[in-house]
């Protein structure tokens, strides 16, 4: 078992900075790929980037260049940093677990998820 549990969520201007951050626990954290996931209300849980358990990151094509996703083994943690926001990024925002290289785009490709944390964005 991983228990995963977020912070770092806020209201913010557009334009502005959050760093969000996954405290992970139970089995170690280093043999598994890492993930961000996104929900607004009404919509669907979608991908928004990745970490592999040797550190390749992949981003969805809308965050690429403004969110950087990282993982720190020691601290059994994993960050993202998420730069000029927009409103469109209001969103619940969750972390998630899969076995090394099974990581991918699909809320399916995972097997622990944290129980989010809440990002505004205001116009």
């Amino acid at each position: 078992q991983v228990q995963l549990v977020e912070s770092g969520g806020g209201l913010v201007q557009a334009g502005g900075s959050l760093r969000l951050s996954c405290a992970a626990s139970g089995r170690a954290f280093s043999n598994h790929d890492m993930g961000w996931f996104r929900q607004a209300p009404g919509k669907e849980r979608e991908f928004v980037a990745a970490v592999t358990w040797s550190g390749i990151v992949y981003y969805t094509n809308s965050v690429k260049g403004r969110f950087t996703i990282s993982r720190d083994s020691a601290k059994n943690t994993v960050y993202l940093q998420m730069n000029s926001l927009k409103p469109e990024d209001t969103a619940a925002y969750y972390c998630a677990a899969a076995m090394p290289g099974r990581w991918g785009e699909s809320t399916r490709d995972y097997d622990y998820w944290g129980q989010g944390t809440q990002v505004t964005v205001s116009s």
